[in-house]
């Protein structure tokens, strides 16, 4: 069993939406911080926004204001929905529970100019 699938990646156009999900299994999920991380080619893991098991959340400057992070307790899912997206936020993102320093195996987002 994988512990961390992430899905909803894919290609959009400059200015539009996409919302990523990670399942975990719930003995990763319901204690830890979760996380969304993100790696363009050529450039380091840099973390896009993360979300603790009380709900409270954090998010890098370049995303602010655009992106937002949730988790569903109940299915054992953390969401990343992203707006007004920007060909600079083209990378691999990643799915992270900091409980085991668990990651996904990653899903690809492409914005178009």
């Amino acid at each position: 069993q994988v512990p961390l699938v992430e899905s909803g990646g894919g290609l959009v156009q400059s200015g539009g939406s996409l919302r990523l999900s990670c399942a975990a299994s719930g003995s990763i999920f319901r204690l830890s911080t979760m996380g969304w991380y993100r790696q363009a080619p050529g450039k380091p893991r840099e973390l896009v926004a993360h979300i603790a098991n009380v709900g409270s959340t954090t998010y890098a400057d370049s995303v602010k204001g655009r992106f937002t992070i949730s988790r569903d307790n109940a299915r054992n899912t953390v969401y990343l929905q992203m707006n007004s997206l920007k060909p600079e936020d083209t990378a691999v993102y990643y799915c992270h529970a900091l409980g085991g320093n668990i990651w996904g195996q990653g899903t690809q987002v492409t914005v178009s100019s």
